[in-house]
């Protein structure tokens, strides 16, 4: 939201307070300050959702679950039902977590982004109604001169009733700039001091979700861990069977070397 004044020539006298212009400006700057950090905050989220939905913890994720899908059609699982076992536990786990990652996006949808998008809408009214503001400051600084311009003049007949013409346009027209004014400064505050009262509950929502994806992530693969591992069976005890059951395999004739 940015704002530039209408340059016409000044009335001599000071219409409105340099107190109030200040007031305005400070307050008006807060607002296109709070414009521009909701629309980098909006950004930013929607990258992060994006980043979710096609990231690299997507990517794993969606790979897992398609390298479970594939060893399931393997014709093993058919033969030792212990590897089928381990391998419906790991094609569950990982469509588990795809689908919590799925629901926390959503969550944040709905919950974040959707409501920083409907604050972000109402930034174009306000910046109308400064425009309108200035338009009506602009008229009534036009009308003021024209008033003074009268003033200065020698009264005679016909500059007193072109000077009492100039009053007559000028006061409606200051009405309405006052009324702007004083509309825009009692609401421009409000406006900026309600916008921790709108966004807490979302950034609320936005750590719960977080929370709750990460605790589910940490319960799945706590069950998995629990499906899988074979009591007093380390990692050094795998390692050392899967050589010896290589060493089987390599020296049959059919692998042999020529």
């Amino acid at each position: 939201m940015s704002w530039i004044p209408f340059k016409i020539g000044q009335p001599k006298k000071q219409i409105v307070p340099k107190t109030v212009e200040r007031d305005f400006e400070r307050e008006y700057g807060k607002l296109q300050q709070l414009e521009e950090q909701t629309k980098r905050l909006q950004k930013d989220m929607k990258k992060s959702t994006d980043a979710d939905l096609a990231g690299v913890q997507a990517a794993m994720s969606k790979s897992a679950v398609k390298i479970s899908l594939d060893l399931l059609s393997n014709p093993l699982c058919e033969q030792d039902q212990d590897f089928l076992n381990m391998v419906t536990a790991l094609d569950t786990a990982m469509k588990r977590m795809d689908a919590f990652n799925q629901e926390k996006v959503n969550q944040i949808q709905k919950t974040v982004i959707e409501p920083l998008k409907k604050f972000g809408s109402v930034f174009p009214s306000l910046n109308m109604a400064v425009k309108r503001r200035e338009q009506a400051l602009q008229d009534y600084r036009r009308l003021q001169a024209k008033v003074e311009k009268y003033e200065e003049k020698e009264k005679t007949g016909p500059v007193l009733a072109k000077l009492y013409q100039a009053r007559e346009e000028l006061r409606p027209v200051r009405e309405d700039f006052e009324a702007k004014n004083k509309q825009l400064l009692d609401e421009m505050p409000r406006f900026y001091g309600s916008r921790l009262d709108y966004f807490q509950p979302s950034f609320e929502s936005l750590i719960r979700a977080q929370v709750v994806y990460y605790s589910e992530m940490h319960k799945i693969f706590g069950d998995l861990t629990q499906q899988l591992d074979q009591p007093g069976y380390s990692d050094e005890q795998r390692e050392r069977e899967n050589e010896a059951r290589l060493s089987e395999l390599r020296a049959l004739s059919i692998v042999a070397d020529d």
